[in-house]
């Protein structure tokens, strides 16, 4: 029974590994060019609806796949197949219901939020992407069943499938109103329209695989009453609603900050609402690149949860001391190269992929490089104190941070000389505010703490080298070939990917020849014992 459950979380945790490296490659693909027709006033539009949604999908989403897949769990190994099914019945009526009331408030009260928020040209957008938060609560429960299940297949074909319907019915339809002549609000909200439509299509998709669970689900070989539908909807919310509250927590101040960061700009640094708006669309885009860290970092965390977890309880020190060093050097290994390769090369990277966008989009890309180092900290140190019992503390962590972020976006975007400069500094504070709590909290209440300098001091070295190296060779190249190339977009290009490829190369003989990466660390990476044996790590 051990070995299977092992054998299910493993290659769950690899099926959910590939599906975060697809969606964010399908990601990049719609919103790099998607960015680039609608301009950073268009972005700008984009990225404050997204805000305002996410606030609305973490309240009534957040906290239903968690809540739902662990009672489904308990009771599937229990034998209760009737449990099974009322926990899936008594779920979807109500958190739909939830979801309508959220998708009403955005179709039926576009204006106030858009005029709350400071941007009243999004109404329209608001209106598109309101039923995707009734659709979103309808696929939170059927992801929760079917991971209760043990069944992650259903979850990640949904997840890609969400993207595709941005990327091939979004993306067509903004580039088709724009070459109408149609402005950016309702380029906008064509653009946002794929988010709906790719929900819409995720639907009937989990619906058939939902029958053909139901077929090994069977309820007549299970001789126990399931519990009332009142008393499984309560047991569902004491579960979901604490994690609702920290999961929205984050997103009510990022939706502040969004508001103060328009504000700021025009009522503190003095800039027109067009021109606060361009400057906020180039700091969407580089929130685009900033996030892509910390989604390779969530498999780890998803992975060395439950093994510290299993250590603390078998009150084997030794074991739980080595597998947190191996969770945070692994995730120091993929975030300090990555944040370092971002703040390095931010020049190339941002224009690149964001040509004729604002002259501020690079130095807003080095600066939120740093940052997403510091959100994957976060991440790995949040999960180190979970596993160990510690979770009411990364709650209260959550406030600290974004207050501080709050306050800096206040006063930082309110200055003319830092203007917008001020949000990703924000950002880069709050993060690392979070993580300096969570590294004392670990140092002064964990058991067994792990060595912080074996897991931080090696990939520190290696991503430094890495980084000079990715610098020097750029410089190089573009002055070596800028001569008979120039510096246009496909030029710098070219000089990017040779940079990028020069880092990779040193950075990989460096890991190998200091040892930074072990056979031990390759635990939480699927076939890392194979990787381990071809690379001959100790």
């Amino acid at each position: 029974m051990t070995e299977r459950k092992n054998h299910n979380f493993v290659t769950g945790a690899a099926v959910l590994t590939a599906t975060v490296a697809v969606t964010k490659v399908l990601g990049l693909l719609y919103k790099v060019p998607l960015f680039n027709i609608l301009g950073d006033e268009g972005t700008a539009h984009f990225s404050v609806t997204y805000a305002i949604y996410n606030l609305l999908l973490s309240i009534s989403t957040a906290g239903i796949p968690v809540a739902i897949s662990r009672l489904i769990s308990s009771s599937a190994a229990l034998g209760r197949d009737r449990q099974v099914r009322r926990i899936f019945r008594s779920a979807l009526i109500p958190f739909s219901a939830i979801g309508a009331l959220c998708a009403l408030i955005m179709v039926a009260f576009p204006q106030l939020l858009a005029d709350f928020m400071g941007d009243g040209e999004i109404t329209l957008a608001i209106r598109v992407l309101g039923p995707a938060v009734l659709l979103c609560c309808i696929i939170a429960v059927f992801r929760g069943y079917f991971q209760g299940l043990g069944d992650m297949v259903p979850t990640a074909i949904s997840q890609v499938t969400e993207v595709l319907g941005k990327l091939l019915i979004g993306l067509p339809a903004a580039w088709l109103l724009f070459r109408r002549g149609f402005g950016t609000p309702v380029v906008t909200a064509g653009a946002i329209s794929g988010v709906t439509a790719g929900l819409l299509i995720v639907v009937p998709i989990l619906l058939r695989y939902k029958r053909r669970a139901d077929v090994s689900v069977q309820p007549k070989s299970d001789p126990t009453l399931p519990d009332s539908v009142g008393k499984t909807v309560r047991t569902i919310l004491a579960v979901s609603v604490p994690i609702t509250i920290g999961a929205s927590l984050m997103n009510i101040i990022n939706l502040i900050d969004t508001k103060l960061i328009l504000l700021r700009l025009q009522a503190g640094a003095g800039f027109s609402y067009e021109t606060a708006k361009v400057l906020y669309g180039v700091f969407g885009k580089a929130q685009t690149l900033f996030n892509l860290p910390a989604a390779f970092i969530v498999p780890i965390t998803v992975s060395a949860v439950p093994a510290i977890a299993a250590a603390v309880a078998e009150r084997n020190g030794r074991e739980s001391k080595l597998v947190m060093e191996s969770a945070l050097k692994l995730g120091n290994l993929i975030a300090m190269p990555a944040g370092i390769g971002l703040t390095v090369l931010a020049f190339p990277i941002f224009n690149v992929l964001y040509w004729g966008s604002d002259p501020n989009g690079p130095v807003l890309l080095a600066i939120m490089g740093v940052a997403s180092y510091l959100v994957c900290t976060q991440l790995t140190t949040t999960a180190v104190l979970q596993a160990n019992g510690f979770e009411k503390f990364t709650v209260l962590t959550l406030p600290v941070g974004g207050a501080v972020k709050i306050l800096i976006t206040w006063f930082a975007v309110g200055s003319p000389s830092v203007n917008i400069l001020g949000g990703p500094v924000g950002t880069l504070a709050c993060y690392g505010v979070i993580s300096l709590l969570n590294i004392g909290y670990i140092l002064l209440k964990v058991p067994n703490r792990p060595s912080f300098k074996k897991a931080f001091l090696a990939p520190f070295f290696c991503a430094a080298v890495m980084g000079v190296g990715a610098w020097a060779s750029y410089s190089v190249i573009s002055k070596l070939l800028s001569g008979a190339l120039g510096m246009g977009h496909m030029a710098m290009a070219l000089y990017m990917c040779a940079a990028v490829l020069t880092a990779v190369v040193i950075y990989g003989v460096l890991i190998i020849a200091t040892g930074a990466v072990s056979r031990e660390d390759m635990r939480f990476v699927k076939g890392g014992e194979r990787i381990a044996r071809a690379l001959h790590l100790k």
